[in-house]
Order: C-alpha cells, then sequence, then structure tokens
C-alpha cells in the first residue's frame, strides 16, 4: 500500500516590496512522503518569491518531467518553471527549451559542491540560480504547522516570516544569471 501525502493548509499574507506586489494566498500543500518539512517550506517560499497570476504547484516529486512550481499562459506555454534543491545540467537545458524564464533554488548543505562543480555549464544556459542557507531553511521548517495562518514580507533578497510559533529571515543569494 501507497504511503499518502501529508496536507498542509497554509494562508499567507504576502508582501513583496520589491515588487509592489500583495496579495492574501490560500495555498493547500500535498507533502509527498519522501519529501522533508525543508524542502516543503523552500516550495511555499519560491511560490511566494514569484507570486503571479496562474503560478500553481505541479506534481512535483511524483512526476519527474514537471518542476516544482510554473506558470502557463492561457495557451499552455511555459512561462515561468522553478525547480528546487540541484538539478543536473540536462534538466535545466532542457527547462531552458521548454519556457520562457528558468528560475532554480537550492537549499541543501550540497548547494556549494553542486554549483563549484556545474557553474560553467550552468551558465552557458538562460536560467537563474539562487541559494537559501540550509541553517535558515532549518529555522523555517521549525515554524510550521499542519494548518496556519503567517506573513510573507519581501524585499530585495530577503523574506521577513511572522508565525504563530516565531519568526524567521530567509536571504538567498544570487549564484548566476544569464
Amino acid at each position: 500500500m501507497a504511503l499518502k501525502p501529508t496536507i498542509f493548509k497554509f494562508r499567507i499574507s504576502l508582501s513583496d516590496l520589491s515588487r509592489d506586489y500583495y496579495d492574501t494566498l490560500n495555498l493547500t500543500i500535498a507533502q509527498h512522503p519522501s519529501e522533508t518539512t525543508e524542502r516543503m517550506m523552500v516550495r511555499v517560499l519560491a511560490y511566494c518569491i514569484n507570486a503571479q497570476e496562474h503560478l500553481s504547484f505541479t506534481k512535483g516529486l511524483s512526476d519527474i518531467d514537471e518542476p516544482d512550481i510554473w506558470a502557463k499562459t492561457l495557451d499552455e506555454q511555459i512561462s515561468l518553471w522553478v525547480d528546487l534543491g540541484e538539478p543536473s545540467v540536462d534538466r535545466i537545458k532542457k527547462a531552458s527549451r521548454l519556457a520562457k524564464n528558468v528560475k532554480v533554488y537550492s537549499f541543501n548543505t550540497k548547494s556549494d559542491v553542486w554549483w563549484d562543480q556545474n557553474t560553467n555549464k550552468f551558465q552557458q544556459l538562460t536560467a537563474s540560480y539562487f541559494r537559501f542557507k540550509w541553517s535558515d531553511i532549518l529555522a523555517l521548517a521549525k515554524l510550521v504547522e499542519r494548518t496556519m495562518d503567517f506573513s510573507v514580507t519581501i524585499t530585495e533578497n530577503s523574506a521577513y516570516i511572522a508565525t504563530n510559533l516565531g519568526e524567521c529571515e530567509v536571504p538567498w543569494q544570487e549564484l548566476g544569471n544569464p
């Protein structure tokens, strides 16, 4: 018998001061049985950073041909492809052919090695790469409840998250951009 996903319900008051984007997001997140809470929260954070009309979570870990998050136009063209973790060069090359805009958010302890080994190849592709510090993601994951209201305030390359269980700041570093 297959394990079922764990369902989380988040109501997020989003203020992106860099883009003058303000919204209340009601997200129902299905955490895959093999997905950690840290990875799930990176998905939520990447969603907030890229919030826009037509943005949606995909099947993610359940479908290796899809990104974690994407935005599609009304004619089903992929306008934004968001991958998490340390994807292969071939995966980002494919994504660059399929989508107008590709973003990768790395967050694991092995991010530095992954980037150092692939920098030259990645910089030849039309994608943007970002890295969260693992310690910041751990702090964010400690604030998670199955059903919660929280606020996310984004300014430049940093997100300030306030929940009932506490607060944290999660900055990110831009690694490369065409």
